[in-house]
């Protein structure tokens, strides 16, 4: 599997990253490890997650997704660096503010760890804006953890363009370490939080990139295609604002290549992702082996410059 480099941070990772969300919450323990063994032995190495996941679920506290993994972890008996963990802090917890500030952070990270049974995380990332505390207090904070080795490489999620030029902005007045990783929502659908400012500004600081709701919460799988496909489903609240003339379009986009690729529409939605400027790789989950095939298919598939151009079109 051909790595790519995840901008400045000295990280390599495949190009497609396993979502981590569904950890404990619609794929049990057994279903996780199953999931992983699968991933890491089609050579790929990446999983996100965030001390966050999965809180909304009733009786979950959050921090079960990261359980799973330092389980899975333990279990697996891998090498520590073979594996690439992303994880989060400072998302909302059950009405509860988390926030960015130092002492939120030392603590945070440090139950990451005891959860995720490791040393030390490869990728940290705030995982929204905190506008209560100042940017400063932030990357102090994510600076004590990399010299103190507890931390790798840093990075933020759901940060818009200017948000993100000031953090850089910051980070260089202050001799701090910077966001070297950006994390925003991407996928056929949605198109505008990155592309446009943010995205130029990735690609011209040399910012990684991993975007997450490839699939748009599964309706790019093509499974959900009229509203009562999407009852009784887990995200059932998001699938349905896609169900337009807009989300037709780019089903029939991606069934015309399907038939000409063999290839499922996950997994085309997923390259095309993979395949766009400024993206070092999309993140995607799945709940089965079966599912999982479309992820790891979306690393190997190389969509031409004519499917790349009508997928770009449906989705504009």
């Amino acid at each position: 599997m051909q790595k790519r480099a995840l901008g400045r941070t000295g990280l390599s990772i495949a190009p497609v990253v396993f979502g981590g969300n569904v950890f404990g919450w619609t794929a049990d323990e057994a279903t996780s490890f199953a999931l992983l063994d699968a991933f890491f032995d089609a050579g790929y190495n990446t999983i996100d997650t965030a001390d966050v996941y999965s809180a909304w679920v009733d009786g979950h506290v959050g921090g079960e997704s990261e359980t799973i993994i330092g389980k899975w972890l333990k279990r697996s008996g891998m090498s520590r660096d073979k594996a690439i963990i992303v994880t989060k802090v400072g998302f909302d917890n059950n009405g509860r503010e988390t926030g960015l500030g130092k002492t939120w952070i030392a603590d945070a990270v440090e139950a990451s760890l005891k959860r995720l049974q490791t040393d030390y995380v490869d990728l940290y990332l705030a995982h929204k804006p905190d506008e209560k505390t100042p940017i400063e207090e932030t990357l102090e904070a994510f600076g004590t953890l990399i010299k103190a080795g507890k931390v790798r490489a840093i990075g933020c999620s759901n940060y818009d363009g200017s948000q993100l030029q000031a953090a850089l902005d910051t980070s260089a007045k202050n001799s701090l370490p910077r966001f070297d990783v950006v994390q925003p929502e991407y996928n056929l659908y949605t198109r505008d939080r990155f592309e446009g400012p943010l995205a130029d500004l990735c690609i011209s600081e040399d910012i990684g990139v991993i975007s997450y709701y490839a699939l748009a919460a599964g309706f790019l799988t093509g499974k959900y295609r009229k509203p009562e496909d999407t009852e009784g489903v887990a995200r059932s609240y998001r699938v349905g604002n896609y169900l337009n003339d807009k989300g037709l379009k780019i089903l029939a986009a991606l069934d015309k290549i399907a038939a000409e690729t063999g290839a499922t529409p996950a997994t085309i939605a997923i390259a095309w992702v993979a395949a766009r400027p400024g993206i070092t790789a999309p993140i995607a989950s799945a709940t089965s082996l079966r599912q999982l095939d479309s992820l790891i298919a979306a690393g190997k598939l190389q969509l031409s410059d004519q499917q790349m151009a009508l997928l770009n079109a449906a989705g504009a």
